[in-house]
């Protein structure tokens, strides 16, 4: 009987403590500094690695500075890569 009643009230005092804490965003950008800027270097360099020489690596890297890491090249995607890729 008590170990019904204990297990009953350890149930009950967990649902308090999970309902009291809420939801937890979980934004890595909170816990580390995210600059956006060295994301998108880092991509052109991956990019550039995987491309070679049909890749314009120090172009794109501008980009990354002219528009502050707002656009992100993915080397998976040919739309956001066209701009850098040349012709051999």
């Amino acid at each position: 009987m008590a170990s019904k009643s204990f297990f009953i009230l350890a149930l009950f005092i967990s649902k308090i403590v999970i309902g009291s804490i809420g939801f937890v965003n979980a934004d890595p950008s909170m816990v580390v500094g995210y600059d956006p800027m060295e994301i998108c270097i880092e991509n052109c360099a991956q990019c550039k690695k995987m491309l070679g020489s049909w890749f314009d690596g120090p172009l794109c890297a501008e980009s990354c500075i002219r528009n502050r890491g707002r656009f992100m090249p993915d080397c998976e995607d040919f739309a956001s890569i066209a701009p850098f890729l040349t012709k051999i």
